[in-house]
């Protein structure tokens, strides 16, 4: 065993009065060693992040503190140290990863000038070195185009390239110990892939001990030497990563792995003949870098969807995957005529919605609705649930006594209490949030739910319940679905047959259970060899 270079020892962190219980985490002893990676592991509230801040020094005091125990780091308490140790000791020694890129990074600041603040406060260098430091870093992490990114802001970037500009940041000093809060959660298999590989070489070529939090079990299998199993603030298991994942012992984490949905895929349903939703020859280009105000023709045309051609049958799941910026989002978005395609036919039943105006469009709204990727963005935080859900009917003319008698059936169909129709989306988790935006797709009665990246941001428990939920509503209304995802695990469980995109363009089409098994496409194969564990046997308790 290397050295030892973190311990945590009887760790408390205390939440404000009012919360729902009074420690975030509680009695948590934890050790880091030189070169290793302790993956924490645990479901939303577990305290998994607020672990990893207290590291960082980044609780927000004085309301969560730490209450008791040590954080120890080298031979200090950095628990008990002042506001400027902390600030030297952060990215120079111990730096952090975070979950969302672009909330983490500054948006008017240029990813040049960010990694060059850490230079400036931490070491001493001249301009043109920095600069030359700063292209170094950013070609490491394997970042198309440094020249141009060193001048690029944040929301010039995609979700990966962000993420890899942080890496790159946190990187920059040769930290001892890295902490990366859920850092590929969002991301599609093969820019994960890439992310994790990435880490690993740095960890390798630094000696670094990195502190991994994660609700992905196919990522805990690739790269943790020991887990730690965090339950509403305390550790229920720690052990190697073969011990944890394959003979588990506490209840909890047998749970945990019993829903990690399998690559194996389930066997199609047998397949009806009447075609609800057809789309033929659907293109979409964006166009992009015009002149000031947005005058002149746009420098650069982005076609994100090309020649799309596919049909969804009654009772059927079709999936959509592929990496981000494939055209996935975009297809979704002109079914549902959120967007107007460019060229191309998109039948509902036997109508062309592509050509309706917006008065002939809205009795065909009813018919196919949406269920967005982030819960709590999509629903409108100053209205109540009662009133999202009963909002589509009313609007489409229902009687307004017959909307809300709709909207608290629909309450007990996706499994929330009548009570949440008076309260309000942020009294609620994020699997709750979702549960409401199903109920509100659900509240016009719809043929066809478009379902776009549902579960992508949800720990593996309350996926395994929203996934399971739609299945059944599936199965009791007859419905179809379209389900776009860049998570192959979920696809494999959930849909009948699936459409791989890439840039645009649909490359293979077909039954999940074959299309799995013996892909034709080079594209297809790369993505199922990106998944993240997939040659571990996950234990089969409670399967």
């Amino acid at each position: 065993m290397k050295q030892k270079i973190l311990s945590i020892d009887n760790l408390s962190i205390l939440l404000p009065a009012g919360a729902d219980r009074q420690y975030a985490v509680q009695h948590v002893d934890l050790e880091l060693h030189a070169g290793e990676t302790v993956c924490v592991v645990g479901e939303s509230g577990s305290g998994k992040s607020l672990t990893a801040r207290a590291v960082m020094g980044l609780l927000p005091a004085p309301h969560v503190r730490v209450a008791e125990g040590s954080i120890i780091f080298g031979a200090e308490d950095i628990s008990k140290v002042d506001y400027e140790r902390l600030r030297e000791l952060r990215g120079s020694e111990i730096s952090m990863i975070f979950q969302e890129p672009m909330t983490a990074l500054n948006p008017v600041m240029t990813i040049g000038n960010q990694i060059d603040e850490i230079f400036r406060y931490h070491v001493s260098m001249s301009a043109k070195e920095r600069v030359k430091k700063a292209l170094s870093l950013l070609f490491e992490v394997n970042l198309p185009d440094p020249e141009k990114i060193i001048d690029a802001y944040p929301h010039e970037l995609s979700g990966g390239q962000r993420q890899r500009s942080m890496i790159a940041m946190a990187l920059a000093l040769g930290p001892k110990i890295l902490i990366a809060d859920e850092p590929t959660t969002a991301l599609d298999v093969t820019t994960q892939a890439q992310i994790l590989q990435l880490i690993r070489d740095m960890q390798k070529r630094l000696d670094t001990g990195v502190l991994f939090i994660t609700h992905d079990f196919g990522v805990v299998a690739d790269i943790a030497d020991r887990v730690v199993v965090m339950q509403e603030g305390k550790i229920v298991e720690t052990g190697t990563a073969k011990q944890v994942l394959t003979k588990p012992k506490h209840s909890y984490t047998k749970s945990l792995i019993a829903a990690i949905p399998r690559l194996k895929p389930r066997k199609a349903r047998l397949r009806a003949s009447e075609v609800v939703l057809r789309a033929e020859g659907v293109y979409k280009s964006f166009g992009s870098g015009g002149s000031f105000f947005g005058f002149g023709k746009p420098s650069r045309e982005v076609k994100a969807v090309q020649n799309v051609q596919l049909e969804l049958r009654r009772g059927e799941t079709l999936g959509v995957v592929g990496e981000s910026g494939s055209g996935k989002s975009t297809l979704a978005r002109c079914v549902i005529r959120l967007i107007d395609c460019d060229q191309g036919k998109i039948e509902l039943g036997d109508v062309d919605i592509t050509k309706l105006n917006r008065n002939e469009l809205r009795p065909y709204r009813k018919r196919i609705q949406m269920i967005f990727q982030d819960p709590f963005a999509s629903l409108n935080p100053r209205i109540r649930v009662g009133d999202i859900i009963s909002q589509g009917p009313l609007l489409q003319g229902v009687e307004r006594h017959d909307a809300v008698n709709r909207a608290y059936k629909l309450l007990d169909t996706v499994g929330l209490d009548r009570r949440s129709f008076d309260r309000f989306p942020h009294e609620f988790s994020g699997g709750q949030r979702q549960r409401i935006g199903i109920a509100r797709a659900l509240s016009l009665k719809p043929d066809i739910l478009v379902a776009d990246e549902p579960v992508s941001a949800l720990d593996v428990s309350i996926q395994a319940q929203i996934l399971q939920l739609l299945d059944e509503i599936r199965t009791q209304m007859d419905l179809s679905m379209l389900f776009i995802t860049h998570d192959l695990r979920v696809a494999a469980q959930v849909c009948d047959y699936v459409a791989v995109m890439q840039h645009g363009k649909i490359v293979e089409m077909g039954p999940t259970a074959e299309l799995f098994v013996a892909p034709k496409d080079a594209y297809t194969k790369s993505l199922l060899a990106a998944v993240p564990g997939k040659d571990w046997h996950f234990s089969e308790i409670n399967k």
